[in-house]
């Protein structure tokens, strides 16, 4: 039988889950990208998911028409302000400057995409 509400828990977690992972990934390659503690990491994860799940298909069809001109380039944008937001509500987590933001939010896409492809219980729970 078809279990929505654990469905939904499972696919949240592993959305979570994917979201510290990249993170991780951002903090440990780029070092104008840091953070205070694990537990603000978790932190950052979580807060990032919610933004990404609420805020994000938001501005996604907000800026549908200055997407479609620039073919689909504003929806990058739109996952930098998705980083920048975390960052700007998460008070250890700093991103120092534009192009280290720029270069997070494509190795974020990078691990995203990534952990999309690797099979696993974790396989189309990102939120895009």
């Amino acid at each position: 039988m078809y279990d929505r509400p654990i469905d939904l828990a499972r696919s949240l977690f592993f959305s979570w889950a994917a979201n510290a992972i990249a993170l991780v990934v951002v903090i440990a390659v780029f070092d104008k990208v840091t953070i205070g503690s694990l537990g603000d990491l978790i932190l950052a994860a979580l807060l990032f998911g919610i933004l990404n799940t609420l805020l994000k298909p938001v501005l996604k069809a907000v800026t549908l028409p200055l997407a479609i001109v620039t073919l689909r380039l504003a929806w990058f944008g739109v996952s930098m302000v998705m980083l920048l937001l975390t960052a700007a509500i998460v008070d250890s987590f700093d991103i120092h400057g534009f192009w280290a933001l720029v270069w997070a939010t494509v190795v974020v896409w990078v691990v995203n995409l990534v952990l999309d492809i690797a099979p696993g219980p974790w396989k189309g729970t990102r939120r895009d």
